[in-house]
């Protein structure tokens, strides 16, 4: 149970944490996002990450994300894995990377599996081995220990705990983890956009590795890199059979400020961006959308806004919507009530989408 700092409504669909209600959000974001900084604030300090991208005018700037930090001396940015020492970037580059990685049979839970080769067997034979799931195989799962964002609950919130850690890998070792049985790589995190340079790196040595073989490149993110590296990541997605696979937290951007921290103009731009590389492959589909459905603030509004700014690009991009369990600084809410996803699909597919589906439907309330 939750007080609104701003109306004092106080209901069980409003984040202790947070402190805001949506209503408010809404229609009060200034004030409402002053409280939200705080609640992020919070999140940020208890894992010694700066509490907002730096903007030093004297400091290293980095332009690998939405929040182009400008990093000062001894300072570290927003993402917490690249430092100002003497003037020049240290930490994570394009030959060293903080991430973990495991084997996930297929198929697997991804965001895409019901519309993936692992998953479908779909772009057979090309992209897949199989003409249905890629049974026996597996996905080389690759989990980065930085994010660009600040998701109050987020689900994977524990790749803080080694964002600090010094150890680092080069590409090279993670692309041999890539045997016969490997038909794809997914990076997620944290979220690749952070350690991008890295991410493509990795990709192009283990597709060189497994020249002649199957080997999907695929991503979940947040959407939030630089232009440049989202071409670089839809081409060789493009190429393997892989996909991109964005999470649309909110369409109102207070609502996405107040539940990440940070805008979601650049994660819309970029999805508008890579739409348009659509035509080059239909089948499998390269871009996969999802929302997870937060109660309390991510309701039918803001799937309909995305639904239909989804539909305007193509009608045919599958859209998820994943119920939600609580966590990180939202674990006080309750579980996605299963009558807001019926609601929220059903919004989804009035607004023009042909493939729409409700992920974890066990977490439903």
């Amino acid at each position: 149970m939750g007080t609104c700092r701003i109306c004092n409504a106080t209901s069980a669909f409003i984040g202790r944490e947070l402190g805001v209600c949506l209503p408010c959000i809404r229609e009060n974001p200034r004030d409402s996002l002053s409280v939200a900084r705080d609640a992020h604030a919070r999140s940020r300090a208890a894992f010694g990450l700066p509490d907002r991208p730096p903007d030093d005018p004297e400091g290293v700037p980095c332009a690998l994300c939405v929040n182009e930090c400008r990093i000062p001396e001894n300072g570290f940015g927003y993402c917490g894995v690249r430092q100002n020492l003497g003037g020049r970037l240290e930490g994570v580059s394009s030959g060293r990377g903080k991430f973990s990685w495991y084997h996930d049979p297929l198929p697997s839970n991804c965001v895409a599996d019901w519309v993936c080769p692992g998953g479908t067997g779909e772009g057979y034979p090309q992209f897949a081995r199989c003409p249905g799931p890629e049974e026996g195989c597996k996905n080389l799962a690759v989990f980065f220990h930085a994010c660009t964002f600040d998701c109050l609950y987020c689900q994977n919130w524990q790749y803080r705990l080694k964002t600090s850690d010094p150890a680092t890998s080069t590409p090279e070792s993670l692309a041999a983890h890539v045997d016969r049985w490997t038909t794809c790589i997914c990076y997620f995190g944290g979220d690749p956009a952070a350690q991008l340079p890295f991410a493509l790196e990795a990709s192009r040595a283990a597709t060189s590795r497994a020249r002649g073989r199957i080997l999907r490149i695929c991503w979940e993110t947040n959407g939030s890199m630089s232009e440049r590296l989202l071409d670089e990541m839809v081409e060789i997605s493009l190429s393997t059979g892989g996909c991109v696979k964005f999470d649309l937290k909110a369409w109102d951007e207070a609502l996405h400020v107040a539940l990440t921290g940070i805008t979601n103009r650049r994660t819309l731009a970029n999805f508008a961006r890579a739409a348009k590389e659509l035509h080059r492959r239909p089948v499998p589909p390269l871009l996969v959308a999802s929302t997870l459905l937060v109660p309390g603030y991510v309701d039918e509004r803001e799937v309909g806004g995305i639904a239909s700014f989804l539909a305007s690009l193509d009608p045919q991009i599958p859209y998820s919507l994943l119920g939600f369990h609580p966590h990180f600084y939202l674990s006080d809410l309750p579980r996605t009530p299963a009558a807001l996803a019926r609601k929220c699909l059903e919004t989804a597919r009035d607004a023009g989408l042909s493939r729409v589906k409700i992920g974890n439907v066990h977490l439903l309330g």
